[in-house]
């Protein structure tokens, strides 16, 4: 497989979940700002979007979008418990959590990365940021992850997103919940082997 990717974009938290699945990959660059691959070649001839992350298959199957990536990741290894077994509450929980985290957190802090938008429109994304990472905060209460004490793709996806914080000097260190979560997933092998592979970390 291989793993096209742009160092601390969203394709980290699917660079993590490959790692914690143990699965064989090659990891390719596609960084989002000059869409060149390291052979020189344009990612765009890949994926006509541009986005990362895209999953190729052996058999030349490209996958799109993180959240049905990392569960396409997690239903391969079932005996690693990324996500709960399908057609179960436990599942659409996690798809919950996966989509809120891609419509409320990740849409939402596109915006702050964007030179052309508007200086009057910023504020009002922060406090939409704001107010959704404070009802995050508020569900990892007595948690350790997303889903309680189970490990699953979701975790990586926040842990991704709010990392972006510190690049739009978006101040969550108030979320005391939210902070334990990020201290302890920054602890995890997985975590920090997908970190070191993209240059995030030494």
């Amino acid at each position: 497989m291989k793993l096209y990717y742009s160092p601390g974009a969203c394709s980290l938290a699917t660079h993590i979940v490959l790692m914690d699945a143990g699965m064989a990959f090659t990891p390719i660059a596609a960084p989002t700002k000059t869409h060149l691959l390291p052979d020189g070649s344009d990612y765009y001839a890949i994926n006509p979007l541009g986005y990362v992350p895209l999953l190729e298959l052996d058999d030349g199957t490209r996958l799109t979008e993180g959240p049905a990536i990392m569960q396409y990741i997690a239903d391969q290894v079932p005996d690693k418990h990324l996500a709960p077994p399908n057609a179960t509450v436990a599942r659409a929980q996690l798809q919950g959590w996966m989509n809120f985290i891609g419509t409320e957190l990740h849409k939402n802090f596109a915006p702050l990365f964007n030179a052309a938008t508007p200086a009057d429109y910023k504020p009002l994304v922060i406090d939409r940021l704001m107010s959704r990472l404070k009802w995050v905060d508020a569900q990892l209460a007595g948690k350790t992850y997303l889903m309680g004490e189970a490990y699953s793709v979701a975790d990586p996806y926040l842990f991704t997103v709010t990392n972006w914080a510190a690049y739009v000097k978006l101040d969550i260190s108030g979320f005391a919940n939210l902070a334990a979560f990020r201290a302890n997933m920054a602890q995890r092998p997985a975590v920090q082997a997908a970190m070191r592979a993209e240059g995030l970390m030494k």
